[in-house]
């Protein structure tokens, strides 16, 4: 029977940034030694097939310290790439991009320029969605149908133009398990502060009752409100 629910890791930069962060953006970058024992944890865990893992911003250390240490353990991720900062210092280039695509990584959209979407007038909006998507698939030769949401921050107008930009599948930080069947699917984003009880708890799906309805009638109420 095919998988309908993932908990899904996601991270940002590993080892030293090689570009001037955003504010608020530190805490997200993992020193090689604590993304190693993170990796370990998720291939050694139980459930290991309903575990996935994605990278936002598309950093060089996604390449040249994520992907060897995904394959040395039989993981793969999903990177998500800002097309805005292609070729940039301490961002991947195109053949960055297709390396990770030889090594059998799928790539999604995460905009151009790292913007809030939910505070972007709809035609910005638009090109952020379209313009990426179709830089993306010019660089990889394929289809891009999954997006990953800046800062997580997102509301029904911003699901809304995603489908029409020809999107499938959008990517939040609302944590718990990702409903495969759904358009919008969940994430837990991992820091370097993240306790190993923490990322255990989402590696197993372990979340309070009540957090989780909680959780559920907000995701709800942002795509209709």
């Amino acid at each position: 029977m095919a998988r309908t629910a993932l908990r899904i890791i996601n991270f940002h930069g590993i080892g030293e940034p090689e570009r001037p962060l955003e504010p608020g953006e530190a805490p997200y970058w993992l020193s090689v030694a604590r993304f190693k024992e993170m990796l370990d944890r998720i291939a050694d865990h139980p459930e290991r097939d309903s575990l996935a893992i994605t990278f936002d911003d598309s950093n060089t250390s996604d390449l040249a310290i994520a992907a060897p240490l995904l394959a040395k353990r039989g993981l793969t991720a999903q990177f998500f790439v800002l097309t805005g900062r292609i070729g940039e210092a301490g961002s991947l280039d195109r053949a960055g991009i297709n390396a990770l695509v030889d090594m059998g990584m799928p790539i999604g959209s995460h905009g151009i320029a790292h913007r809030d979407w939910s505070s972007l007038p709809p035609a910005e909006l638009d090109e952020e969605l379209k313009a990426s998507k179709s830089t993306l698939e010019d660089v990889c030769g394929f289809e891009i149908t999954d997006a990953s949401i800046p800062f997580g921050r997102y509301n029904a107008a911003v699901l809304s133009r995603l489908r029409s930009a020809g999107y499938r599948a959008a990517y939040s930080s609302d944590k718990g398990s990702a409903d495969l069947t759904s358009f919008l699917r969940a994430r837990t984003s991992v820091r370097s502060d993240t306790t190993g009880i923490a990322l255990n708890d989402a590696l197993s799906g372990n979340m309070p009752a009540m957090i989780r309805l909680r959780r559920a009638a907000r995701m709800q109420l942002k795509q209709w409100v």
